[in-house]
């Protein structure tokens, strides 16, 4: 394996290095750990950082695009104020949670890792069916299990639970109201796609 250069590198090889993570993160199906990028590259972390931030400013500058940090990684996506005229070209895929699912959520976002029976205590009701549905959405994942009677599930939060909410990690989590809040307009959005469509079929 070569090893990172850690030389300044003059402006033209900079330039070309940016132009190369640039190709690197359009292609890259998920968020790049800042190592991978570092390895990709072949340069320090440190160079690698400076490399991501000066792309990130100048994508800030002059493209409909910008270069993020998020799910502990950094990814090309489109900027928000876009998504109107995207979607018109590819209609989004709305993750479609019920209310039970999205409670069953927050609860392991912020007691992880947790078990079932730990999860029911807390509310109440049965949550299999809500674990199933967040396993299969890839929100959630089995992490371990509990030693006690049983050895029962360890559940916790997946990247793509990150990529969603937009943290780059847990530690990012803002206060339980206000995620429950962002949760809620996610859930009201997804039920008002589904009236659309019904309408849609009708008519």
């Amino acid at each position: 394996m070569e090893k990172p250069f850690n030389q300044p590198t003059d402006e033209q090889t900079r330039e070309q290095l940016k132009k190369a993570l640039e190709c690197v993160l359009f292609v890259a199906i998920k968020p790049l750990p800042l190592e991978e990028v570092a390895r990709i590259l072949q340069v320090p972390l440190d160079e690698a950082l400076m490399l991501l931030n000066e792309l990130a400013v100048e994508y800030e500058r002059r493209s409909g695009l910008a270069i993020v940090e998020v799910a502990g990684g950094w990814r090309m996506v489109t900027r928000p104020e876009f998504a109107p005229y995207i979607a018109r070209l590819h209609p989004p895929q709305r993750i479609r949670l019920s209310r039970g699912s999205l409670e069953v959520l927050a609860i392991i976002a912020y007691h992880q890792p947790i078990t079932r029976p730990e999860i029911e205590q807390l509310r109440g009701v049965d949550s299999s069916a809500a674990i199933q549905s967040l396993l299969e959405h890839g929100l959630i994942q089995v992490v371990g299990y509990k030693e006690t009677v049983g050895r029962p599930r360890l559940y916790a939060t997946t990247p793509k639970f990150l990529e969603l909410f937009g943290l780059r990690s847990l530690d990012e989590l803002p206060p339980l109201r206000e995620w429950q809040e962002q949760a809620a307009k996610l859930l009201a959005e997804a039920r008002n796609e589904e009236s659309k469509e019904e309408t849609s079929e009708e008519s």
